[in-house]
C-alpha cells in the first residue's frame, strides 16, 4: 500500500495544507464488515488462519502496526490480528491515493483508510498520521515496504514509519509510543481458495526519546531495527 518517500517527516514533503486529509471508522459499516470478515469471508477463502502473539499488543500508548506487504488480503487480515475485537481499537491505514477511488475508496475511507501522495507527500497526511496515534482508542498501520512483495524476504523498508513514530515521541514525550512488527505469510506466493495463513505479532519496538537534530539518525536505527524484528519474524516459520 503506501511507500512513504522520505527520509524525514519535513524531507520530500509539499507543506501546503490540505484540509482533505481524514480519516473515519464508521460504527455501523464496522459492525458489519468486521464479523462478515472475520468469521465468514476469511475462514470460506482460507484453510487455515493462525495468529500467534496478540499478547504483544500493547495496552496502553500509541500503536503503529508494521506488517509486511505479500498480498492485498494483508488490509483484511491484519483487522481481524490486532483490530477493535482484540485491541479495543479502531484500525486507520495509511494507502496510497490511487486506492482511494470509486467504490473501493468510499469503503476505504468509511473503514479508516486515508491517502498519501507517494510521490509528494504532503505534510497533511503525516500530521493525521500523528493525530492517530495520538489517541489510544486508534491504531495506525503503515505497510513499510511500501508496495505487495511476492519474495520471501522483507525488502527494504521506508522510512516513513519510523519517522512518523519519532515525530509523535516528539509532540508528545510523555506518551509511549510503540511500533509493533506483524509477519504475514502466505503458504502460495498468490493466495487463492485453500491457502493458509500465518500471522505472528512480535514484541513491540519502544520508540526513545530524541531531539530533533538527531531525527534522521534516529529513524535510521529505528528503521534498521524494524527490519531485523520483521526479517526475524517472518523467518521463524513458513505458513
Amino acid at each position: 500500500m503506501a511507500n512513504l518517500k522520505q527520509d524525514s517527516v519535513k524531507s520530500n514533503i509539499d507543506f501546503k495544507r490540505s484540509d482533505s486529509i481524514h480519516s473515519h471508522v464508521s460504527p455501523w459499516l464496522a459492525r458489519i464488515l468486521y464479523p462478515l470478515g472475520g468469521y465468514l469471508v476469511l475462514p470460506f477463502f482460507f484453510k487455515k488462519i493462525v495468529i500467534n502473539g496478540r499478547q504483544n499488543i500493547p495496552k496502553t500508548g500509541a500503536i503503529l502496526v508494521a506488517p509486511t506487504h505479500r498480498s492485498r488480503w494483508d488490509a483484511v487480515i491484519v483487522p481481524t490480528a490486532v483490530g477493535k475485537t482484540v485491541s479495543k481499537r479502531d484500525v486507520h491505514f495509511m494507502v496510497t491515493t490511487n486506492e482511494v477511488k470509486g467504490l473501493q475508496g468510499w469503503f476505504i475511507r468509511h473503514m479508516g483508510g486515508f491517502p498519501v501522495n507517494t510521490e509528494r507527500p504532503q505534510i497533511d497526511s503525516v500530521l493525521h498520521s500523528i493525530d492517530i496515534l495520538q489517541q489510544d482508542d486508534k491504531i495506525l498501520v503503515i505497510f513499510p515496504e511500501g508496495n505487495i512483495f511476492r519474495e520471501d524476504t522483507i525488502q527494504p523498508l521506508k522510512r516513513g514509519v519510523a519517522s512518523i513514530a519519532l515525530e509523535t515521541k516528539l509532540k508528545e514525550p510523555e506518551r509511549d509510543v510503540n511500533i509493533l512488527p506483524v509477519s504475514i505469510r502466505y503458504n502460495e506466493r498468490y493466495p487463492t481458495w485453500g491457502t493458509r495463513v500465518k500471522v505472528d505479532i512480535g514484541s513491540p519496538l519502544k520508540v526513545l526519546s530524541c531531539d530533533r537534530k538527531s531525527l534522521r539518525s534516529s529513524s535510521q536505527k529505528l528503521t534498521k531495527s524494524l527490519q531485523a524484528r520483521l526479517q526475524e519474524l517472518y523467518e521463524s516459520q513458513s505458513a
